[in-house]
């Protein structure tokens, strides 16, 4: 696959088009692309156009192809409800989303939450998120950029009408994946911080109409549990079986 580049303000097909600065620094100067080199540019909105780097420097131009109608999108819509995590983890969530086909990650403040983000940090935190969901569609070859929303206290998200079903994982939970109806339509997947859900928490997700979730006997962390669940989601009613699935 050539390297692929986001437009966020969008691609001129058939065209001579300059790129970005962000663009043409990151193909000159960290994948040290030169003139004559074949990319690929996207701008979020569909498809994707073949390119050929006609000059770098201070004025960096490409020569852009017709834009081709090639979608990489899973038919299922899945927003990962991820608790804030700690560390780095919250950065290989949405990295690895993302390459599992997450359409939005919607990060929540829960009560267990060892990571604590308001105003402009949190702001900050967010637009990072989304950088890094932008690296890993370039990678993974999707067309279209996961959303990731601001973050919101766990009761307010709850408090929505989204109109999507909810699954919340919980370690324990009576209900198995295999024995769940396929969704009709959009579908969210709640998981936990680094200490699990609170009762109260529990409770008001079920009050919600969050449907409880169990991935078999074993307890995931936090950064494994979303990633896992989108893996069997994909395979059960996505589109990792090709042709074969319903």
């Amino acid at each position: 696959m050539n390297p692929r580049f986001f437009c966020p303000d969008g691609i001129l097909p058939g065209s001579d088009m300059p790129l970005p600065g962000p663009v043409a620094h990151h193909a000159e100067r960290v994948l040290r692309l030169r003139v004559g080199d074949a990319v690929v540019l996207f701008d979020g909105q569909g498809g994707e156009c073949a390119a050929t780097l006609l000059a770098l420097g201070k004025q960096p131009l490409a020569r852009l192809g017709p834009r081709l109608a090639v979608e990489r999108e899973s038919p299922l819509a899945i927003t990962l409800v991820q608790a804030l995590a700690s560390g780095d983890k919250m950065d290989w969530i949405v990295q690895k989303a993302v390459e599992l086909g997450a359409v939005a990650v919607q990060p929540v403040a829960a009560e267990r939450s060892v990571l604590k983000l308001v105003g402009d940090r949190a702001d900050k935190r967010v637009a990072h998120w989304q950088q890094v969901a932008i690296s890993a569609c370039e990678q993974s070859g999707r067309n279209r950029v996961p959303v990731i929303h601001g973050i919101l206290p766990l009761a307010r998200y709850l408090a929505r009408t989204t109109g999507e079903r909810r699954l919340l994982l919980a370690p324990g939970a009576a209900g198995a994946l295999a024995g769940k109806a396929a969704p009709t339509g959009a579908l969210s997947i709640l998981i936990g911080p680094e200490g699990g859900w609170a009762p109260a928490e529990l409770a008001l997700a079920e009050q919600a109409g969050c449907e409880p979730l169990c991935l078999g006997p074993r307890i995931f962390r936090t950064e494994t549990a979303g990633l896992a669940a989108l893996a069997a989601l994909q395979v059960l009613w996505g589109d990792y079986l090709g042709e074969r699935n319903v």
